[in-house]
C-alpha cells in the first residue's frame, strides 16, 4: 500500500507541475521526492507522472491524486478532531474571505471571536472566491466567506446578511446637480469595475445593463480602493458596497453617492464549509458571529 507521504508527494507534483517546487512545498529534497514517486509507481504498477517540462500526471496519476487529496484531507480532519475534542471551541481555523469583504468586516469579527472563544485562532486568507472554493473542497481551507450565488452539492451554504451597493462618482459630476435621478439618467455613463474574476464585477455588469450604462473594460480596478480613487478622479463611476464605504480605509472623502429613485441594489454574503464536516457546529458558531457583527455595522 502507498504511504501517506507518497500520496502527499504526488499531490504536490500535481499542484506545482515541477519536482523542485513540489519538494520545497513538502519540505524534502528533490531526490527524496523523486525516489518516493518512483517507489509509488512500482508499488501500484502504473506510471503516474510524465517527466517533462512541465511535469504532468498521467490520467491514472490524476485519478489517484484526486483520491489522495480526500485521504489527506480526512487524515488532517482526524488530527483536528483529536485536538479540538480537548478544548471545544479551540484550535486554528483556516478561513478564506473575499478581498471585497474581509478588510471591512473581519477586524470586528476577530475581536468578538477572541473575546467569546479565546482558544480559537483564525488563519485568515484573502483570495478570489473562485480560487478559494477549490481550496475549500481539497481541505486547504476549513470555511470561507463569499458573495452569493454559490453552488455545490458538497458544500454547506449559510446565508448571513445582505449588504447595500451604491453607485458613486466624483463630487463635481454634473448629475449631482439634478434634483431627481432615475436609472435612465445614467444611459451611456462610464462605470468602473473590478476584473472579471470578482463576483462584484458580474453584479456591476448586471446593474449597468439595467441603467444602460457603459461598463469600462479598459480600466478594471484591482481593489475597491483603486475603484474609489479612479472614480474620484473623474475617470468614471463605480459600484461599491456599504461596508467599504463605512470603513476607515474606504469612506467617501473623494466620492459621493448618487441618490437614485428606486435604487435597491444589494449583494448577499454567505459562510461556506464542506457538507458533513465534523466541525460544522464550530463553523456555524463563527458564522453567527460574522452575521451579528455585520448586522450591527449595517444597522
Amino acid at each position: 500500500m502507498p504511504s501517506l507521504r507518497q500520496l502527499q508527494y504526488l499531490v504536490a507534483i500535481e499542484d506545482t507541475l515541477h519536482f523542485g517546487r513540489a519538494a520545497d512545498s513538502v519540505h524534502v529534497t528533490q531526490p527524496t521526492l523523486s525516489q518516493q514517486i518512483k517507489e509509488l509507481e512500482l508499488r501500484l504498477g502504473s506510471k503516474l507522472v510524465e517527466r517533462g517540462r512541465p511535469v504532468r500526471l498521467t490520467p491514472i496519476g490524476r485519478d489517484i491524486a484526486a483520491r489522495a487529496r480526500n485521504v489527506l484531507r480526512d487524515i488532517s480532519e482526524i488530527r483536528l478532531i483529536a485536538e479540538r475534542s480537548k478544548d471545544g471551541m479551540a484550535g486554528t481555523i483556516r478561513f478564506g474571505v473575499s478581498p471585497t469583504i474581509g478588510p471591512y468586516l473581519m477586524p470586528f469579527v476577530v475581536v468578538r471571536l477572541h473575546k467569546d472563544y479565546p482558544q480559537l485562532k483564525l488563519y485568515v486568507r484573502e483570495g478570489l472566491p473562485s480560487d478559494q472554493f477549490a481550496e475549500l473542497r481539497n481541505g486547504t481551507l476549513d470555511m470561507m466567506l463569499a458573495p452569493l450565488p454559490v453552488t455545490g452539492s458538497e458544500l454547506h451554504i449559510e446565508p448571513l446578511f445582505q449588504e447595500r451597493l451604491h453607485l458613486i462618482g466624483a463630487p463635481d459630476h454634473a448629475l449631482f446637480g439634478k434634483k431627481t435621478l432615475e436609472y435612465s439618467d445614467f444611459t451611456g455613463e462610464p462605470v468602473l469595475s473590478l476584473d472579471r474574476r470578482h463576483p462584484l464585477h458580474l453584479q456591476a455588469y448586471q446593474i449597468c445593463e439595467k441603467m444602460n450604462a457603459d461598463i469600462q473594460r479598459d480600466y478594471e480596478g484591482t481593489s475597491l480602493d483603486s475603484l474609489r480613487q479612479m472614480a474620484g478622479s473623474g475617470l468614471g463611476m463605480a459600484i461599491l458596497p456599504e461596508l467599504y464605504l463605512r470603513s476607515e480605509t474606504g469612506g467617501e472623502g473623494m466620492v459621493k453617492r448618487f441618490d437614485i429613485k428606486g435604487w435597491s441594489e444589494k449583494r448577499s454574503i454567505a459562510a461556506i464549509w464542506r457538507e458533513g464536516t465534523a466541525f460544522a457546529d464550530t463553523y456555524a458558531a463563527i458564522a453567527e458571529v460574522v452575521a451579528t457583527e455585520a448586522r450591527e455595522i449595517l444597522a
